[in-house]
């Protein structure tokens, strides 16, 4: 596996490398979700943290993308804050901080609504950011 400390600049390569490690519908989902932050917020940071998990970030994190046995998982670092009226965050709706969604590979995700969160959580986040943290 590659370094887990890698720079910024690194770290859509290291994306792109587990993507296709996975090779299969965890791959393409965790691709399309990529697609989709991307989509939302083009200016979105990615970066790779605690040995190898994908994190997209503006001005804060976003979320992180988790590929398991079953699930692809994004995790929201302050979910539990948002508006989610599409009820798309259907797992650790109990902490007190972070939600995710968990997507199987049948699982068929609303991209409009996702792109919604994924703005919403860049709004909580700027709203939030200490001064010298925020990009713009």
């Amino acid at each position: 596996m590659p370094d887990p400390d890698a720079s910024n600049a690194d770290a859509s390569e290291l994306i792109d490398g587990r993507i296709a490690e996975l090779g299969d519908w965890r791959g393409e989902t965790l691709s399309r979700m990529r697609a989709l932050i991307k989509e939302a917020d083009p200016d979105v940071v990615e970066d790779w943290k605690w040995r190898g998990v994908p994190v997209w970030a503006h001005d804060g994190i976003i979320c992180t993308g988790e590929s398991y046995k079953q699930v692809v998982k994004l995790t929201f670092a302050k979910g539990a804050f948002l508006a989610d009226p599409q009820a798309l965050f259907n797992a650790g709706l109990t902490g007190n901080v972070r939600r995710a969604i968990d997507l199987r590979a049948q699982d068929d995700l609303n991209a409009a609504s996702f792109r919604a969160l994924i703005r919403a959580a860049i709004v909580f986040n700027q709203a939030h950011a200490p001064k010298h943290r925020r990009s713009r």
